[in-house]
């Protein structure tokens, strides 16, 4: 995790350009023994998985990559510029390009463009044969995939400022500018888009619709809400990209709370105090998430009620959680992927990637789960 700011205040604070951000070098360094990754318990193995394909696509470096399910296929990026279509069941290379220049954030599609974030704030678009199409420029750094549909291409950039792009030329429609907060996280809030709208995670907890054509808000709600004395304690950023299930958007903040919104209106389903830097995943029941002490929890998806905690990976690093068949899945710092059971949360397998941390949100592409690690990895799991 990482924590954006205006000022440098603390040792473990690296001077960037506009802003600095709190990095936890070693993220085990400095804590108690107690704050140690949780060893990993031996499992009795009531669920087999396999790795059905690997692609190596690229180290992630200091970004984030998930690739994108564009129909029966799906589609990577890495640090240093490559980008993949394979085949999602089986992994076989369709086409690789390089874009020409190191990228930050990816993959966006609607099954017609794929759009990547490039380093210092480029954004470029390719057809689905990989095809060069435009490139446009961001105002500043682009960490968020952007999001891509209904003619538009929505950009965030890092400094809060987001962008609706003409999909076809990549001529700016709009631009809707919100004031960060003096300290936030350094991660990828991410955006979705649902009909004619997009619903955008930004930093201090709020969630946002806008109409997609216009950039119009519709309407605007806070997740979590900055409380505490200091700046570090008032930090409430959103996890992840928000989920749309039904009529329903769910989403996760830092500090803050978990819960459901309607889709329409922004009002609130249900709330509960809870902390993580990373996304949720829902299903027809369950609202998973994942808290900042690495405890996996599961919430009635209608109600918010508890169902489940499991708190035997804490403090490793894992990544969103993903509803798979019988299991919900999350990765780890050292690159294991856990699955634990959907209905109470108890272990049911585990499988090995690269050794590498999976920060990236995993993806179900038919029978297979997919995890591109920070090595760039990207792993096909599959149950035997």
């Amino acid at each position: 995790m990482r924590i954006t700011h205006k000022l440098v205040g603390v040792s473990v604070l690296a001077l960037m350009t506009g802003c600095s951000t709190l990095s936890s070098l070693n993220p085990f360094a400095s804590k108690p023994k107690t704050n140690l990754p949780a060893p990993l318990v031996e499992l009795k193995g009531s669920m087999a998985v396999r790795t059905a394909w690997k692609l190596d696509i690229g180290k992630a470096g200091d970004y984030v990559f998930t690739p994108a399910l564009v129909g029966a296929t799906l589609v990577a990026a890495g640090a240093d510029g490559a980008i993949a279509r394979v085949d999602a069941a089986s992994g076989r290379q369709l086409w690789r390009i390089n874009a020409g220049t190191g990228l930050s954030a990816g993959v966006g599609s609607d099954g017609n463009l794929l759009v990547v974030g490039g380093v210092k704030g480029a954004v470029l678009a390719f057809d689905m044969d990989g095809k060069p199409l435009w490139t446009t420029q961001a105002s500043s750094e682009v960490l968020s995939a952007p999001a891509v549909g209904q003619g538009m291409v929505v950009v965030r950039s890092i400094d809060n400022r987001i962008v609706g792009l003409d999909a076809r030329t990549g001529e700016k429609k709009w631009t809707v500018q919100r004031v960060s907060p003096p300290l936030t996280l350094r991660n990828a809030p991410g955006m979705a888009i649902v009909g004619k709208d997009v619903v955008i995670a930004l930093p201090g907890g709020k969630l946002l619709s806008l109409v997609l054509a216009t950039g119009a808000p519709r309407w605007e709600v806070a997740v979590g809400e900055a409380r505490g004395a200091t700046e570090l304690e008032r930090v409430t950023d959103i996890g992840g990209t928000p989920v749309v299930f039904d009529k329903d958007v769910c989403a996760v903040s830092y500090q803050g709370r978990v819960g459901c919104f309607d889709l329409a209106t922004g009002a609130s389903r249900w709330s509960k105090e809870f902390s993580s830097d990373v996304g949720v995943s829902v299903d027809q029941r369950f609202l998973f998430a994942v808290d900042e002490k690495g405890a996996v929890a599961a919430f009635d998806r209608g109600t918010g009620a508890s169902a489940w905690r499991n708190d035997k990976l804490s403090y490793r690093q894992l990544s969103t959680p993903a509803s798979y068949g019988r299991a919900v899945a999350v990765g780890d710092y050292q690159g294991f992927i856990h699955f634990l059971s959907r209905e109470d949360g108890a272990f049911l397998a585990r499988a090995a990637t690269d050794g590498s941390p999976i920060k990236s949100v995993p993806l179900v592409a038919g029978s297979n789960l997919i995890f591109q690690t920070q090595s760039g990895t990207v792993t096909a799991i599959a149950v035997e």
